[in-house]
């Protein structure tokens, strides 16, 4: 490693506006690398999220500074969930500026991550990657670790979409309409439902894992609502379709979006999701039928959908490919004892 440049931790909450900048100019040449045809993310969008963050999240970031200290060129961060689920389990990301990678930059910064590891009891580290920064792969590779998941971005251009299915898909839904209400949520989850919302959300937990080695999560309604607060600081708006069967009053099933008016050309399809025992109702179909009316009315700006699927997601691959949907960027999520990280580390 180059010894004119210093590693130091970066105070998340408490950054001076130089190096909130500098941070912010980092991360958008990385971002650049992933999404060339998307608009940088502005700082003061940055700064409200690292400002909201939901007290049950302890994410610490380490960053490389050149030696006049103006400019960052890498930085590696990891996430401690202060959650009862998982408590094996840390999230972290590594980010080195293209022409500084090869140095051993990633290989000190991979020291903190393991370090704080260590120190909470975490055994197992998860990271994704994309097919556009290639030397992220190489690494993980190095370090020994294993795909656990593999899948893709998925894109929707609304200028092929074809309105005709989108209009069938509507027709079909309604003929549920003795059975189900279809509702929508725009902005804020009602208070007085939460309850009954976290444990809809929980619908995310019947997303295929392919390997990886972590259990299901559980919110709760003190967590959605802090989670919500940093979406919001952030210029998030979400929009939620639901199913409700009127007889039980039960949920069935849900879709959110999300929109930024920092990248007003994409809007963000989150978790779509229905109970075992309502699928084969079209209700999947329908949510997302009433879902893309609203996009076409509403946000007229929007010209591409994006969505995150594993490829061993035949159902919901099967719905977004039928809506025209392409592979946009090949994505992996890694797994790595972290055993076999010091093992890298005390390697000469």
């Amino acid at each position: 490693m180059n010894t004119s440049l210093k590693i130091q931790p970066f105070n998340i909450q408490g950054a001076k506006q130089f190096e909130y900048e500098a941070l912010n100019r980092h991360n958008n040449n990385i971002r650049y690398e992933r999404l060339p045809d998307d608009p940088p993310i502005p700082m003061e969008e940055m700064i409200r999220q690292f400002q909201n963050l939901p007290p049950f999240v302890d994410w610490r970031i380490w960053c490389v500074w050149n030696p006049e200290h103006t400019e960052i060129v890498a930085q590696g961060n990891v996430a401690l969930m202060r959650v009862e689920e998982n408590k094996h389990v840390a999230q972290f990301d590594i980010a080195v500026q293209k022409e500084y990678r090869r140095q051993g930059l990633g290989k000190q910064l991979l020291a903190l991550v393991a370090n704080a590891c260590q120190e909470d009891n975490r055994r197992l580290l998860i990271v994704d990657t994309s097919d556009r920064i290639p030397e992220g792969e190489e690494f993980l590779n190095l370090l020994g670790a294993k795909k656990g998941l593999v899948g893709h971005v998925n894109q929707l251009r609304l200028s092929e979409l074809d309105q005709s299915l989108v209009d069938h898909w509507l027709k079909n839904g309604k003929q549920n309409e003795p059975v189900f209400e279809l509702g929508v949520w725009e902005g804020f989850y009602p208070e007085e439902q939460l309850d009954e919302i976290v444990q809809l959300l929980d619908l995310v937990n019947q997303q295929p894992l392919g390997d990886l080695e972590i259990e299901d999560m559980h919110i709760s309604p003190d967590q959605l609502l802090q989670m919500q607060k940093m979406d919001t600081a952030r210029g998030n708006i979400r929009t939620t379709f639901y199913v409700l069967e009127k007889e039980t009053g039960k949920f069935a099933g849900y879709t959110e979006t999300i929109w930024n008016p920092n990248r007003p050309e994409i809007l963000r399809q989150d978790m779509t999701g229905v109970y075992p025992q309502y699928r084969g109702k079209g209700l999947g179909r329908w949510l997302k039928a009433a879902m893309l009316d609203k996009v076409l009315k509403d946000y007229p700006q929007v010209k591409y959908i994006r969505t995150q699927n594993a490829d061993m997601n035949a159902a919901m691959l099967k719905i977004n490919n039928e809506l025209g949907f392409q592979p946009y960027m090949a994505i992996a999520t890694w797994q790595i004892e972290i055993e076999n990280i010091n093992k890298y580390l005390n390697k000469s």
